[in-house]
Formats: structure tokens, C-alpha cells, sequence
């Protein structure tokens, strides 16, 4: 059945992540087409820097901002809370917020490992479970999962990522079946390599050598090449026409569809790919950077 187009300017719309990269670019375009903000990140003072920009630009909106750890379960909790007593016609979560962590799985700390699952997959969960009643108090809302380009494949040295990201996919695919009987919709969005600061930030697992991070991280930059802001338009737009499913990027593309052609040799066809690209260092070095 087909459904109306998303309305922006109906009600508050949340944002993960809105202090840099997509989700500022996602921000401030809801912004433009009037959505009232909570904008969340852990980077307080690049986050009050996108709020005022916005506020400049549209005098007549709302827009607040929430400075939280997502690793923090009691603070995402208590986050929700606040969420709902002050906005509580919510109409759009966008779950953008991610961190990244390189290095194999028999050298990282379970520790290393959870917190990444903290941030990338039950914060998340946690922040929608809280505000699912708001967000289906009325037909129309809709959810946004950001999963990545490694919540199609799952590269060696990417352990911990990928099940973040392969965990969110498989959340939202069940979220959307279930939330398309009340009325509202998801979309689960896989950037592939998108310019942005997450390779730089990435942690790499304390038994891993510092030059061999640093030389992974300078290399996986490389496959950063896709614009943030570009991304942002795609993400609205998807939005907007309520697209369950979004692929941002060659890099996003190919993976997906070697992954349904040759799913057990799409990690090896795709590192073949990428080298004929001169990338091959790159390519190989994801197993010491993330992927947005």
C-alpha cells in the first residue's frame, strides 16, 4: 500500500550524531524543511556550535540539544526521558550516531567489543524502544537506522563493527514489519565511503601496534571519498519518500550486490575490486579503521 510522503514540519524529528558528518548535514536540513530538533552528541561544544547555526537560519524553530555518551546506558535511559517531557510530538528518530574500532577479534578486549555494540546497536535499540509510544502515538512517524557499508559484508578486522552493524540492520527490518501496522515507517540506511571523521576517531584495540593503526587509518581514508552533505540529501530524501532501505555510494552498491550473488566470496571479489581501483592498501586496511 502506498503511503503519503513523510511531513517534516509536523513534529520534532531527533538526531544522533548531529555535531558533525551526516547527521549535521541531516540536521540542518530537516531544519529547512521545519522540523523542530533534539540534536545528540557526545562533542558538546561542536554540537552547541551546529545548534546556533540552525537557530540563525530559522528563528521560528525548536532546537535543543542533548550532550550524552551513547556508551552510557543509564545516561541513553535518561536521555529518552527528557526527550519525552519536553517534546513529546516526536515524529522522526534518526539513530546516526556510530563509533568505530579496528583490529582482529583475538586481540581485542570484550571490553573494546561491547562498547562498540553500546553505541552502534543498543543505544539505539534503548532510544527506540523509549520513544516508540510517542513516536506511534499517531500514524505517519518514521525511524531511521544508519547500519553501514559493513552491515552488508564483514571484512576481516572488523568484528566488533560489523555485528554492530550487521545487528542494526536486522533490527530495523524487523522494526519496519512491525511498525507498518500502525502507520508509521523505517529505513535502514548503508553508507559506504562517506568523507567524514569517523576513520580518524576510530579506536584500534589497545593490543594493536600503534604503527600498524595509524598506517590502517591513513590508508582506509582513502576510500573516504563519498561528500557528507551528499549523503545528508540522500538520507532526507529517502525520508521524505519513505524508502525502507538505502545504499549510499558505489562502495555500498557492489558489496550488496556481491553479497547476494556470491555471498561467500564477496569479501574476496570486493578486496580484488578495490585494488584494481589502486586501493588495494586500502581496501586491505580495514581491519584496522572503520567504515561509516
Amino acid at each position: 500500500m502506498a503511503r503519503s510522503p513523510f511531513r517534516f514540519a509536523e513534529g520534532t524529528a531527533v538526531v544522533t550524531g548531529a555535531a558533525g558528518g551526516m547527521g549535521e548535514h541531516v540536521a540542518k536540513l530537516l531544519g529547512e524543511r521545519g522540523s523542530d530538533l533534539v540534536l545528540v552528541d557526545r562533542d558538546g561544544d561542536r554540537l552547541d556550535t551546529v545548534a546556533a547555526a540552525i537557530r540563525a537560519k530559522h528563528p521560528g524553530l525548536s532546537v535543543t540539544t542533548e550532550t550524552v555518551d551513547l556508551a552510557d546506558r543509564e545516561a541513553v535511559d535518561a536521555l529518552a526521558a527528557r526527550i519525552l517531557a519536553g517534546h513529546p510530538e516526536i515524529r522522526l528518530l534518526v539513530n546516526n550516531a556510530g563509533v568505530a574500532l579496528g583490529g582482529d577479534f583475538a586481540r581485542l578486549t570484550l571490553d573494546e567489543f561491547d562498547w562498540v555494540m553500546d553505541v552502534n546497536f543498543r543505544a539505539p535499540v534503548r532510544l527506540t524502544h523509549a520513544l516508540l509510544p510517542a513516536l506511534t502515538a499517531r500514524p505517519g512517524a518514521h525511524v531511521v537506522n544508519v547500519s553501514s557499508l559493513f552491515g552488508l559484508i564483514a571484512p576481516p578486522g572488523q568484528s566488533a563493527y560489523s555485528s554492530s552493524k550487521f545487528a542494526i540492520r536486522g533490527f530495523s527490518e524487523a522494526l519496519r514489519a512491525e511498525l507498518a501496522q500502525v502507520g508509521a515507517s523505517v529505513t535502514t540506511v548503508h553508507p559506504g565511503g562517506i568523507r567524514t571523521g569517523i576513520a580518524a576517531s576510530a579506536r584500534v584495540g589497545v593490543n594493536i601496534p600503534a604503527e600498524e593503526a595509524e598506517r590502517g587509518k591513513k590508508d582506509f581514508e582513502k576510500l573516504l571519498t563519498f561528500p557528507a552533505e551528499k549523503a545528508a540529501e540522500l538520507i532526507v530524501d529517502a525520508i521524505e519518500k519513505r524508502r525502507p532501505r538505502l545504499l549510499i555510494g558505489i562502495s555500498a552498491k557492489v558489496p550488496d550486490l556481491l553479497a547476494r550473488l556470491a555471498p561467500a566470496n564477496s569479501i574476496r571479489i570486493f578486496a580484488k575490486i578495490v585494488g584494481a581501483s589502486g586501493n588495494a592498501k586500502a581496501a586491505k586496511s580495514a581491519r584496522s579503521a572503520g567504515a561509516r
